[in-house]
């Protein structure tokens, strides 16, 4: 059965019902445009998607460099253990006889070839844990210690300049908390990474 004439005649002629009536179609329309929105936003996300690698490039932080060499971490950084001895307080398995720098930004942050070489270890390494070392020829190794898992970029054999990523910082093998392990090592020994360092033009704190 029908809504009698005179009902809708009366609604028509209300003016309550008209804003009613209107309320509701706005309320309709604003909905129709939220639910269509997403669908317009599709090509420029296709669109963007082709750009975004390069402007992500483009953002990267690059390492500071004197010649060939460069710092393995980009910007500044926190100190921790220095070469020579240094106990850690409240940690049982941590050497005193510390054989590197260490240097820390945080968790994940992107750990860089310090020079031109050859990737020679990329992987576990002792107690360094996930580890990358570098042979630059004549005798002389970097090496990047305790690196997240699964955040080489890097494998044996592969040709780096500085600079170059390599991995991220973490807390793998015999770590105290994130922080980069960096060594430097001559004919197998471990030297002061500091004066060799400042020699490249290149000082550490």
């Amino acid at each position: 059965m029908g809504v009698p004439a005179f009902a809708i005649t009366a609604l028509a002629r209300s003016r309550t019902a008209r804003r009613i009536v209107v309320m509701l179609f706005a309320a309709v329309a604003l909905l129709a445009l939220f639910a269509l929105a997403p669908l317009a936003m599709i090509p420029l996300a296709l669109a963007g998607s082709s750009i975004a690698p390069a402007a992500a490039v483009s953002a990267a932080k690059v390492p500071a460099a004197s010649g060939d060499w460069g710092y393995p971490l980009a910007g500044g950084y926190f100190k921790g253990r220095g070469y020579g001895y240094n106990p850690v307080v409240g940690c049982s398995y941590c050497s005193t006889d510390h054989q590197g720098y260490d240097m820390a930004q945080g968790c994940g942050t992107t750990i860089h070839a310090a020079g031109p070489g050859t990737v020679i270890t990329a992987g576990e390494f002792y107690g360094w844990g996930n580890t990358v070392r570098i042979d630059h020829g004549g005798g002389l190794v970097t090496l990047y210690g305790h690196m997240q898992w699964e955040s080489l970029r890097v494998a044996v054999g592969d040709a780096v300049v500085a600079g170059d990523p390599v991995g991220s910082e973490g807390n793998t093998g015999r770590s105290f908390g994130c922080h980069l392990h960096y060594e430097v090592q001559r004919d197998g020994v471990a030297i002061d990474p500091e004066p060799f360092m400042t020699a490249l033009g290149l000082p550490l704190k």
